[in-house]
């Protein structure tokens, strides 16, 4: 994780929307374009040293960019995180200016615990969108499917029939993408590391790289946490509840269930464990939560040896 080493002069609080942009070094905020030429307009005549924003489904990225050109260090602030801070302020109001003017508070006050961004791999960010397209993909085509067996679908077969056609055709079509980028010399060594276990095959590995291509860099607790895998504690006074997954990268549980189901059928790598944790008496979907979680941490370290020995 990179992070600034001294705190920061100036720091410059983003509230992005679709158009346009709510700045703010601390004071009142000016309103800009969300355009390239306007952010590099703006920027021209900032002395900011730290950028803080939040993720707003990519309407971020010119911005991201426009920063990182200028050589500026620039966080995405989780934003969970940042609302819970904003409430700890005692903040109420809501709107772009306050907003942009909190992240400036937040972002003077934990400097040294935030992590800068970086400008993404091409290779990595062609893998990440070929693999969010092909899940869009796939939810269609079960929307679809779905419909077709709703009362009544039977009058429309042939409509359904050529749209599951085309979704399929196209999903072969990022399947092949998807299967020459994974054999490249930028991923072929992660994969047949994922590949290698049980219940993960080609497809199931790129998901695993595209979402957490931080896998080998960070230590076993880390690897949990950001896969969203990690249990947080449910007690309270004499009560004590059933620990729970929160935050990270839920999608992570989506793609390592079928894995995991593997364990759980007796097949793979895994299925000792799952089978030790149940006779345990673990309810058997804490037991495959549990599988989802030694697989991650198990590919971190796997993927952590190989870059090893590449050093």
């Amino acid at each position: 994780m990179v992070v600034l080493h001294h705190p920061p002069h100036i720091c410059l609080g983003c509230d992005v929307a679709k158009d346009t942009i709510a700045v703010s070094c601390g004071g009142p905020a000016t309103v800009i374009a969300n355009r390239s030429r306007d952010i590099r307009r703006f920027l021209r005549n900032c002395e900011a040293d730290l950028v803080i924003c939040e993720p707003t489904g990519g309407d971020e990225t010119v911005l991201i960019e426009e920063c990182l050109r200028r050589g500026l260090a620039v966080h995405r602030a989780d934003t969970r995180r940042l609302k819970a801070f904003i409430r700890s302020r005692g903040r109420v109001g809501k709107s772009d200016a306050i907003d942009a003017r909190e992240m400036v508070a937040y972002g003077m006050e934990r400097w040294a615990s935030l992590s800068l961004w970086q400008a993404e791999n091409p290779e990595e960010a062609r893998l990440k969108a070929l693999v969010r397209r092909r899940a869009d993909l796939v939810a269609i085509r079960v929307a679809e499917q779905n419909r077709a067996m709703a009362p009544g679908g039977r009058e429309l077969a042939v409509t359904f029939k050529a749209m599951l056609a085309a979704i399929n055709r196209q999903i072969a079509l990022l399947d092949k993408e998807i299967r020459m980028l994974m054999r490249s010399e930028a991923f072929a060594a992660r994969a047949s590391i994922a590949m290698a276990m049980t219940g993960i095959a080609e497809t199931t590995a790129a998901a695993l790289i595209a979402t957490m291509p931080e896998l080998g860099t960070l230590d076993r607790k880390k690897a949990a946490a950001l896969a969203g895998l990690a249990p947080h504690p449910n007690e309270s006074g004499n009560k004590i509840g059933y620990r729970r997954m929160r935050g990270g990268r839920p999608v992570m549980r989506t793609i390592l269930f079928m894995p995991a189901m593997q364990a759980a059928r007796g097949r793979g790598e895994f299925a000792a464990f799952y089978k030790r944790l149940v006779e345990a008496g673990k309810k058997p979907i804490v037991a495959i939560a549990a599988v989802m979680r030694k697989i991650v941490v198990t590919l971190n370290a796997r993927f952590t040896e190989k870059v090893i020995q590449q050093s």
